[in-house]
């Protein structure tokens, strides 16, 4: 990570130089977040590799010599409009937590479009708006991102207490971070739990202490997000595999149907209006609370067992409103 950290950082020094602006040691500096001494180094390296970049005394900043240049960054309109609405709408609004650096690096990308096209981003931009689903503030668990972040790129276990909805405290714990994982709402920490000796899936914010170990660990070659996802209904995977149908009435089918809410999701639209849902999931916990959701609306064919559960689940609710209070 350090390395692809130093070429980034190489790569942004040649662009704030031939951008035609004026930039010194100190300005270079405030840039790229280093310090001035960094950025002497940086300079000798791009010097060994042939680049012919100096300091020039009298323009007080530094230029590159010749007719070397970096092939400036080209954006069609569409792909300009795109990428302002994700950074300013998305990562500059904090929807979802951790992101605002992408918009400090679309100042740095607008900076240098044409001035017609950046006018016409701010006109457009200012009449399209992106909402996700509201997330939890990341106040009180961004060092927690950090430290998981740092753990996948120097591959260092982590020592990590971690409650759980049950119990409020833990076991110190190995933890070995495959991937970062932003599912719906909230950041989640897909990894080796060495407690359970099993890849599992963690919320971020529910991490107590964490401190990075000296003991190093591999990421499985053929370790994916996707694959470890499976058919879970969102982002918690479980057993048994299910095949799942749903009967659905005409006052929710149409509105259902318009949304794409598994990728294994197949609806058959009845005459009368209602529909037919069906899916293959990966366990029942996270399906069940969504179709508790849709209320009187959705009858469970099944599985049984799904169907046992809403039915238990939605006694118990009711029950809440039928039992008297003292």
């Amino acid at each position: 990570m350090k390395h692809l950290s130093d070429l980034h950082r190489l790569l942004l020094i040649i662009t704030l130089v031939q951008s035609g602006r004026l930039f010194d040691p100190v300005s270079l500096a405030r840039q790229c977040g280093v310090t001035k001494r960094t950025i002497f180094r940086d300079i000798d390296k791009l010097k060994l590799t042939g680049i012919p970049i100096n300091f020039d005394h009298t323009l007080g900043a530094y230029r590159i010599d010749g007719e070397f240049y970096l092939q400036p960054l080209q954006l069609t309109a569409d792909e300009a409009l795109a990428l302002t609405a994700m950074c300013e709408h998305v990562a500059a609004a904090g929807q979802i937590p951790f992101l605002r650096p992408a918009a400090r690096a679309l100042e740095k990308i607008r900076a240098q479009l044409p001035a017609q096209l950046d006018e016409d981003l701010a006109r457009i931009t200012s009449h399209l708006v992106i909402q996700t689903a509201p997330a939890g503030p990341a106040d009180g668990h961004a060092d927690v991102y950090e430290r998981i972040r740092a753990a996948i790129a120097n591959r260092a276990a982590l020592e990590c207490e971690y409650e759980s909805p049950r119990r409020k405290t833990g076991e110190r714990f190995i933890f070995e971070p495959y991937a970062l994982f932003y599912g719906v709402r909230a950041w989640y920490a897909i990894g080796r739990h060495g407690g359970h000796d099993e890849v599992r899936c963690l919320k971020l914010k529910r991490f107590g202490p964490i401190a990075e170990t000296d003991r190093k660990y591999r990421i499985p070659a053929d370790f994916s997000v996707r694959d470890y996802l499976g058919n879970a209904w969102a982002m918690i995977p479980g057993k048994p595999e299910c095949e799942v149908e749903l009967e659905l009435d005409a006052a929710i089918a149409e509105t259902l149907a318009d949304t794409r809410w598994h990728a294994t999701q197949e609806i058959d639209e009845l005459p009368d209006g209602s529909a037919i849902f069906r899916c293959t999931v990966s366990g029942l916990d996270e399906i069940v609370w969504w179709i508790l959701s849709l209320g009187p609306s959705c009858r469970v064919n099944k599985p049984k067992a799904l169907a046992d559960r809403v039915r238990d689940l939605a006694k118990k609710t009711a029950a809440l409103y039928t039992r008297s209070k003292a």
